[in-house]
């Protein structure tokens, strides 16, 4: 027996709006002014992070001057759940890497398993650095050692979030502003 989807409308009734749309393209606006100004004209590799990162990833590219070549890769840890649990690959970037700076882009650094991984997989592969822009950043204490945004937009209460590439059970990437529920459904 299947467990029937929570439903989206429970959950934004349940909700507080903690960043609007306004405020978060213009947030995106200045990670680009500063990821050029740390690119400095180098071309990197622009790895995004999907599904989550999809929406911020198209606004940051467009915000970035310098010229990028693109690439994607697959992991997660939440397969549509609330909680995380082991890292799950669905597709490994192709990008050569070899002695180039990868700019790895995700949605929320929450925990950082996800993107760690990530990150060692691209320096294995002989990137001579990984810079990490994260949307969000969770405040709590449970971040896994040696992982940190080099540019971060947001930081964001420790609740559940989504909205703006964030899922509520699959559901809710494409809200146009980010939502914490207010307790656990």
């Amino acid at each position: 027996m299947t467990t029937p989807t929570p439903s989206l409308s429970d959950a934004l009734s349940q909700s507080d709006v903690l960043f609007e749309r306004a405020e978060i393209e213009s947030v995106i606006a200045d990670l680009g002014r500063r990821i050029d100004a740390e690119l400095n004209g180098e071309r990197a590799v622009f790895l995004t992070v999907m599904n989550g990162a999809l929406m911020f990833a198209g606004q940051l590219a467009l915000s970035i001057r310098t010229d990028l070549e693109f690439d994607y890769v697959h992991a997660t840890r939440y397969r549509g759940e609330t909680s995380g649990s082991e890292l799950h690959w669905l597709r490994e970037p192709v990008a050569e890497m070899t002695g180039r700076t990868v700019l790895l882009v995700d949605d929320i650094l929450d925990e950082g398993h996800t993107l760690k991984a990530v990150r060692d997989h691209c320096l294995g592969q002989g990137a001579k650095r990984v810079l990490i822009a994260s949307l969000c950043c969770k405040r709590h204490d449970r971040l896994v050692e040696g992982i940190a945004a080099d540019f971060n937009g947001v930081e964001l209460p420790d609740r559940y979030v989504f909205g703006y590439g964030m899922d509520y059970h699959e559901q809710g990437r494409n809200l146009p502003a980010i939502y914490a529920l207010k307790e656990t459904m």
